[in-house]
């Protein structure tokens, strides 16, 4: 019991000869980008996307996109069917919602495939 009145005067007077901290003054900064929030475009969205942009073209069995940092694109290459090689070229661009990415130039692209472009 003794140690601790002996403690909260020195406690007291310490808290009291504190000066508080100047607020600190928000300086003029440019805001920052919003944070994205596409969906990563591996290998399984561009799957997707690509069955469900060309219907009726073979399934992609095998995708690898690269995206360069902040670019509203990314190039994918892709492999469809039984094909174990990324034969075929891709771009992925962002959707008009900016919350998801879309086929560039899919008309060509399902055509170059056989397949039927569905507009969504």
């Amino acid at each position: 019991m003794k140690k601790l009145t002996l403690l909260l005067p020195v406690f007291a007077l310490a808290a009291c000869g504190e000066e508080p901290a100047p607020e600190p003054t928000p300086t003029e900064t440019a805001t920052p980008e919003p944070v994205s929030t596409l969906p990563a475009p591996d290998q399984d969205l561009f799957k997707s996307t690509f069955a469900e942009t060309c219907e009726g073209a073979e399934p992609v069995n095998k995708a690898v996109c690269r995206r360069a940092m902040g670019a509203e694109t990314v190039a994918c290459e892709f492999g469809l069917g039984e094909d174990e090689y990324l034969r075929h070229k891709a771009t992925l661009a962002v959707n008009e919602a900016n919350d998801g990415w879309m086929l560039a130039d899919a008309e060509a692209l399902c055509a170059e495939h056989g397949a039927h472009h569905s507009a969504n």
